[in-house]
């Protein structure tokens, strides 16, 4: 079972992956295009190009992990992007959201991280 806690850095790929892809396929997407080591414990989100299902790879330390989420009907609305970038960084509520087809940043986290100086 894979537990994603509020620490763990999730990585969504921007642009589209061929989801013929396996994890060794995957693990080559993140090295080559998303210049991040796949074996770094973080999770890396993919969508295909008919944005119709997801693919999540991670490496827990004895291996990796991989899970897809195809919709039954429709499509994901909305895909993040970053620019020109292919690669953009996500916080847990986000890919709450994400996965089950809301929009990432319409929401608040609902916890803050108190900053050094700012009162409780």
């Amino acid at each position: 079972m894979i537990q994603v806690a509020p620490q763990m850095r999730i990585l969504l790929a921007v642009d589209p992956v061929d989801f013929r892809k396996g994890i060794d396929g995957l693990a080559g997407v993140c090295r080559n295009i998303l210049q991040s080591d796949p074996f770094s414990g973080h999770v890396f989100i993919f969508r295909n190009k008919k944005a119709t299902a997801i693919k999540v790879l991670m490496y827990d330390g004895q291996g990796f992990w991989l899970c897809q989420k195809r919709l039954s009907k429709g499509r994901f609305n909305v895909w993040p992007t970053n620019g020109r970038l292919h690669l953009r960084q996500l916080a847990v509520y986000e890919v709450q959201m994400l996965i089950w087809n809301g929009t990432p940043g319409k929401i608040a986290p609902l916890w803050k991280p108190i900053e050094p100086g700012q009162k409780k």
